[in-house]
């Protein structure tokens, strides 16, 4: 991309950490691998308001609400729900996006009134490895939900991650699959590897890392967005703002799930330096 081309800033809420059951080996939110993460049920509503006021003064456009869990129970619903009318009281001109996992189309109906703009559901890799990362659901449910999301009018977030031991042939087939789903945005992880987790290191290296950014772009040339997204510090160390060469226009500002990222001030800070806009208003 051009250094006159705007840059979409994102960023994450974690509003309810490490409680999930499920067995994703690439995930330190399970319960079943003891990761050594801050864990805890709904964070109070107030928290979540001044995350968002916080986010749009460090410019981002975007602001994404995820908990832990394989799907939306009811409880959750409605506890997403209130946080997102909240955020909407305070007219931030944020885009508020949900990542909720495995949703009904009548869940997402239910967030979609309650002000959600977009959902955030990722096919993490091909259909033919995912038994490989996971086993406690399967990954038809996932691609399910990113067409139930198309089918209420949400916009689709959806993207994957890399360097779990796949083959090039199957980050092909993750790509292919995201892109027969024509979401928005497609977010782009890279493993971020932890001692409590059954994948041992990050199987890719950065040189591939930027040759698969660049696929994303041509393959799903359409999204909006190609974000980078989490394992961004860890993946491209100090060359990460040329993932702007490779194709991607956005980035998650500020910390993710459960590890932490560079401050906002300091990726600003590098924007400018490096002669990029920032797409300060929602779209």
């Amino acid at each position: 991309m051009k250094n006159n081309d705007e840059i979409f800033l994102c960023a994450i809420c974690n509003i309810e950490s490490g409680t999930c059951n499920e067995d994703c080996k690439f995930c330190t939110q399970s319960v079943k691998y003891k990761a050594d993460i801050q864990r805890y049920k709904q964070k109070e509503i107030t928290q979540i308001v001044e995350e968002a006021k916080r986010a749009r003064a460090n410019n981002a456009n975007g602001f994404c609400l995820v908990t832990a869990g394989k799907g939306l129970t009811p409880k959750r619903l409605e506890y997403v729900c209130e946080a997102a009318r909240a955020i909407k009281k305070e007219n931030l001109g944020l885009i508020l996006i949900a990542c909720n996992g495995i949703a009904t189309v009548e869940d997402l109906q239910t967030l979609k009134d309650a002000g959600v703009d977009a959902y955030n559901h990722n096919l993490e890799t091909a259909r033919d490895f995912y038994d490989e990362i996971c086993t406690t659901h399967p990954w038809d449910d996932r691609y399910q939900t990113c067409k139930n999301v198309k089918e209420v009018g949400l916009r689709l977030v959806c993207g994957g991650i890399f360097g779990m031991g796949e083959t090039q042939e199957q980050r092909i087939s993750m790509l292919e699959s995201i892109a027969s789903l024509e979401p928005m945005n497609v977010p782009l992880n890279f493993f971020h590897p932890n001692e409590a987790l059954p994948i041992v290191k990050n199987t890719i290296t950065r040189e591939e890392a930027f040759e698969l950014i660049t696929l994303a772009r041509k393959m799903i040339p359409n999204a909006m967005k190609i974000m980078v997204a989490g394992g961004r510090e860890v993946m491209f160390g100090d060359e990460q703002y040329k993932i702007f060469e490779k194709g991607a226009n956005a980035f998650v500002i500020g910390d993710y799930l459960t590890t932490a990222g560079k401050t906002p001030a300091d990726d600003i800070a590098e924007l400018e330096k490096h002669g990029y806009k920032i797409k300060r208003e929602r779209d």
